[in-house]
């Protein structure tokens, strides 16, 4: 077991409040000392409110989910022999109401593109084989109700 920490921090500074018209703008601090600018989705909230520049909730659950699948991917992959060169993932999460009626991230579609070398590299039944093993061990996943997709490249 262990714990991970995020703090998330916005400040309202002389901006108004009670008109709605508050930067979402915010922090992400971790422990590591790295500092990401989040915001809601301009999508939910409009610009000049929400940040574009920043990470919105959504791409960030995305691109956990992502980077967990990926992760896993690497270390089964070196464990089995191969090597990796480059990993390239373009996830897309699809935001819409689930069974209940309620917003949430529904579905989440990996699309890894892995390049091997060395002179073991994996067939096609194999390198599904290592997604499945990634995608049963990842903590992300394993933690989401929503439906993850994988499509390699």
């Amino acid at each position: 077991m262990s714990t991970h920490e995020a703090i998330v921090e916005w400040v309202r500074g002389d901006q108004g409040f009670a008109d709605n018209l508050y930067s979402r703008g915010h922090d992400w601090r971790f422990d590591g000392g790295a500092v990401v600018r989040g915001s809601s989705a301009p999508t939910s909230v409009p610009v000049p409110m929400s940040d574009i520049t920043a990470v919105d909730p959504e791409e960030a659950l995305v691109a956990a989910l992502s980077s967990c699948h990926m992760l896993f991917f690497l270390a089964f992959a070196r464990k089995d022999g191969f090597v990796v060169d480059h990993y390239r993932d373009t996830a897309v999460g699809l935001l819409d109401r689930d069974a209940r009626g309620r917003m949430a991230m529904t579905v989440i579609t990996l699309r890894p593109a892995v390049i091997f070398s060395g002179e073991s590299r994996p067939d096609d039944a194999t390198i599904e084989a290592l997604h499945h093993r990634s995608h049963e061990a990842c903590y992300i996943a394993n933690s989401i109700h929503a439906e993850v997709r994988i499509e390699p490249a």
